[in-house]
Formats: C-alpha cells, structure tokens, sequence
C-alpha cells in the first residue's frame, strides 16, 4: 500500500529502516539532517551503500525526506533566501547519496509582499536550486499549508502556479490532509473529497500529485491551524483516509502524527483496516 509514517534518524540512517521494519512500514519519510539547525551534513559512503542495500531488505519500498522548516524561498529578505536556496542543494544531495525519490518541502511564506509576488520569488528559487544542484532524480514535492498567515500553498492555485512558473518535471505536489481541511476544504464526505481531488487533477494534474501526509486535524473547518491528531480522533473521521486509501494505492503515504502511546502502530493498524474494508 507505500503505507507509513515519518520516522527518526537519530542514532543514524539505518534506524529509520529498523523503525519501518518493526511496524511493517513500506513507504517512510525522514528528516536528512537535524531539522532545527542549518548545519549542513554529509552522507558518507558507507552510510549511502548501507541504507540503500537494506531499505529493500527491510521491507521499504519508497523512501523520502521532508526539508527542513527553517526554509523560506518566498521571503523578501535576500539572506534567509541564499540559506534557503544551500539548505535545499545539501538535501538534494543527501537524498540522491541515500536513494531518496523527493524531498517535501513547504513552498514559502510572501511576508509583507502580495502571493503573486512570493509566488514568483519562489518558482525562481527552485530554478536556481535545480542549476546548483546539477543532473539528479531526485523531486521536490511542494506541499499544500493550513493557509495560516501569509504562507504560500493554502490554496490549489499557488501549487498551480508555482508548477507552471517552475516548469520543471523535478517539481511535484505533496497533499496533506490536515492542512487541506484546515485551509477550506471540506475532504469529510466521499463528495467532499471527490470534490477535492477533482480540484487537484483540473487545476494542477494528478500526475503530479506523488506523496499524502495523512494526518488529522485538531482545528475546525477553515481555522487555518497546522496541528495534527491521530486517525479518527479529530475533525475530519474516516472517509476522507478511507477514499485515499482506496484510490491512490501507488501514492506514498505517510503519518506525521504524535508518537506517543505507540500511535503510530495504532494509526497504522486502523488504515489497514480501513484499505482492506
């Protein structure tokens, strides 16, 4: 099913494979690097050639990463933006060295300018982050926001436009169910999340549409709050998890909910349940 969740790399790469391994995980999402900081790290040989041979051998069909928050390739501030711009090189790097297939990454934030103009600041961003970085496969998977502030990507236009202006087939879209419901839209129905991805292939082509977060949400409809909750203890329930589950079976998906109380193992074990109803 590329059924997972976002697990830690602390105490090395391979921890990650053992965590999948030990909840069945076939698809995972990790941070490269300590997501807190801009120091840089660097992926040796030996933890290239360790990672990649055993990811199959522990059962991990699909593996990724999510860059680190501290980016911001829409900001007007030219400092931030040229950290921005390395940070997403060296993580590019990290993941063609681990055999990551894309990086997720939250488009931006306009600040005191207008969307329009973030927008632009970051389609050019990425074309600068792709000439750095030089051949590679590995995509950077936009992910859709809660809408809070002046963040970029609360609506399916700004993905819409910043594929359009990027025009690269390295750039994809990551959708996030807690962000989608807190953002606007009402994914709680069959027909509301028909609705939704209708949107997504019109506006934006669901061959782009290559991960799911699947999280639920704490915040109500509209109330632009990024705070996530367990499968079916929020505001959206079952159906929207059950509709993904059902019709995108090849798409990467992953939980970025709290650890705590074993959740993961609980939240992956009630999806099973749902895919195979």
């Amino acid at each position: 099913m590329l059924l997972g969740s976002h697990v830690s790399i602390a105490g090395g790469y391979m921890t990650a494979l053992e965590e999948a391994k030990a909840l069945n995980m076939d698809a995972i999402q990790i941070f490269s690097k300590n997501q807190r900081t801009w120091s840089e790290r660097v992926v040796t040989d030996e933890e290239s050639n360790m990672f990649r041979k055993n990811m199959p051998l522990y059962g991990v069909k699909q593996a990724f990463s999510h860059a680190i928050y501290l980016i911001n390739l829409g900001t007007e501030k030219e400092a931030l933006a040229e950290k921005s711009i390395q940070a997403l090189v060296h993580e590019l790097a990290r993941c063609e060295a681990l055999g990551l297939t894309h990086t997720v990454l939250h488009p931006g934030a306009a600040g005191e300018s207008t969307t329009t103009e973030g927008i632009s600041r970051i389609a050019k961003r990425l074309k600068t982050i792709f000439k750095l970085a030089g051949k590679g496969s590995t995509k950077i998977l936009l992910e859709n926001t809660s809408g809070q502030g002046t963040s970029i990507g609360g609506k399916l236009e700004h993905l819409s436009e910043l594929l359009q202006q990027t025009g690269s087939s390295r750039v994809g879209i990551c959708i996030d169910t807690c962000h989608a419901f807190a953002s606007g839209y009402d994914i709680r129905t069959e027909g509301g999340m028909q609705e939704f991805i209708d949107g997504v292939d019109a506006k934006i082509g669901l061959k782009h549409l290559l991960c799911f977060h699947l999280n639920d949400s704490k915040g109500p409809l509209g109330s632009k709050l990024d705070r996530h909750e367990n499968i079916g203890k929020g505001e959206l329930g079952l159906t929207p998890f059950k509709y993904i589950l059902k019709h995108f079976e090849h798409v990467p998906k992953v939980l970025e909910t709290a650890k705590e109380d074993d959740a993961d193992r609980k939240n992956l074990t009630l999806l099973r349940q749902l895919a195979s109803r």
